[in-house]
């Protein structure tokens, strides 16, 4: 055991949340505490970032018209979602896939303009402030879990449009569309796998060593 390891007691709660995580559909009545919001934003803004970019950015949505735009492009794309499902459609469109007319608060996570000037980690992997925005992102997610909040990621949206909607600036991107607030309950499996979606794979299958097991 390293000298720098937490207690079994503060290990064991780190572990739990991050068993307990679930991308939350359903969504009870009841506010979330300014000072709950701010602990979870924080812990967002202490994700690691490559080169120290930090891409992330963050839009509270307080206007209900807003919201209901938010609403609307979500409800288009999964629209074009199913179309393009072809033989899922019917079974995808019986699912829930967001709750932003449910949540305590909405945000949106967006990769900030002005990327290009940051080339440390990027150079050969662009992609790395995409990567760096998730990690914020998963960060908010846990600290949320631990206060007994659910978070839905939402991704059904065309970028594009919802960039024009918030008047974000050229180069910046939205990649989430964050739901937040008090569940009922949490669900004890992911939701995907709770309706027959999809199964998850297990970790043996994901795990290689030194090569790709088909180079072999």
């Amino acid at each position: 055991m390293s000298d720098h390891a937490y207690s079994a007691a503060e290990r064991a709660a780190i572990y739990r949340a991050i068993a307990e995580r679930r991308d939350m559909r359903h969504f009870s009545a009841g506010t979330v505490a300014p000072e709950v919001l701010a602990r979870l934003l924080e812990a967002a803004h202490h994700a690691p970032s490559v080169g120290l970019m930090q891409p992330w950015r963050f839009i509270r949505i307080t206007r209900p018209e807003l919201r209901s735009a938010i609403h609307g492009l979500v409800e288009a794309e999964r629209v074009r979602t199913a179309d393009a499902l072809g033989q899922r459609a019917d079974e995808f469109m019986r699912l829930k896939v967001e709750g932003i007319h449910d949540c305590a608060e909405l945000l949106v996570v967006a990769l900030g303009d002005g990327r290009e000037a940051h080339v440390f980690g990027r150079r050969t992997l662009p992609e790395m402030d995409l990567a760096s925005v998730s990690c914020a992102i998963q960060n908010f997610w846990l600290a949320a879990r631990a206060e007994g909040l659910g978070v839905g990621w939402v991704s059904l949206f065309e970028p594009q449009a919802l960039a024009d909607l918030l008047h974000m600036p050229a180069g910046a991107k939205p990649v989430a569309v964050l739901c937040l607030g008090p569940v009922t309950a949490f669900y004890s499996e992911p939701m995907l796998q709770q309706e027959g979606w999809a199964t998850p794979r297990p970790l043996q299958d994901l795990l290689f060593t030194d090569t790709w097991p088909e180079a072999q």
